[in-house]
């Protein structure tokens, strides 16, 4: 009996230690979720003169990950909102105006990543992003000004590369720096270019 009870004992420390190991063997395995802040900047790339507009993005990431050896292979669907303006003027006609606000983003892609330690990864991403866009146009004939105010959703891509760094075995920190591109605005060709650097803190289950 007492041989019984030690084996019993033993088995169950050791399938205890399961989950501690796998970790250990495959860091950056799992399901994860994020919190996301950063710096947001949103360019019109057309032929008006126009100014870029700074501001913060902020919002939430949810993704799995898969390690083979030093590998990483991951999915992750992401959606933020942010605080930027842009405007640019000449677009059409002399003297008109365009203001577009940046709402909220939703991104789905996938990421590939190489382990260059237990506690640190470094990775390439890509994938799909729909923006929405609040546009404001303006243009004034004689003395009568005319604008016209819409919202639409943008699709695009988004490319990007970062680092993640593991400060508990479920927890990590990473940053990151993703280009969007976007396509028309009612079928204007704005040629929409926005540049982010992110931070994110995050827990893997």
């Amino acid at each position: 009996m007492r041989k019984f009870l030690i084996a019993a004992a033993t088995a169950a420390t050791a399938l205890s230690a399961l989950p501690a190991a796998a970790q250990e063997i495959a860091p950056f395995t799992g399901a994860r979720v994020e919190a996301l802040v950063g710096y947001d900047n949103l360019q019109d790339g057309g032929d008006g003169e126009s100014d870029g507009r700074d501001g913060v993005s902020y919002g939430a990431l949810v993704g799995y990950d898969f390690q083979v050896g030093g590998l990483v292979i991951g999915a992750e669907g992401e959606a933020t909102d942010s605080s930027v303006r842009v405007r640019s003027r000449e677009n059409f006609v002399a003297g008109d105006s365009l203001r577009l606000d940046a709402g909220r983003d939703l991104y789905v892609g996938g990421r590939v990543g190489y382990a260059i330690s237990p506690l640190a990864m470094i990775y390439a991403k890509g994938g799909y992003t729909n923006a929405r866009i609040e546009s404001r146009y303006s243009t004034t004939s004689g003395n009568v000004t005319t604008t016209v105010t819409d919202k639409s959703d943008l699709d695009g891509y988004r490319v990007g590369a970062g680092l993640e760094y593991n400060i508990t075995p479920s927890a990590y920190v990473k940053g990151e720096y993703r280009y969007s591109h976007y396509g028309d605005l009612d079928g204007i060709d704005i040629d929409l270019d926005r540049h982010q650097l992110m931070a994110g803190v995050g827990i893997r289950f």
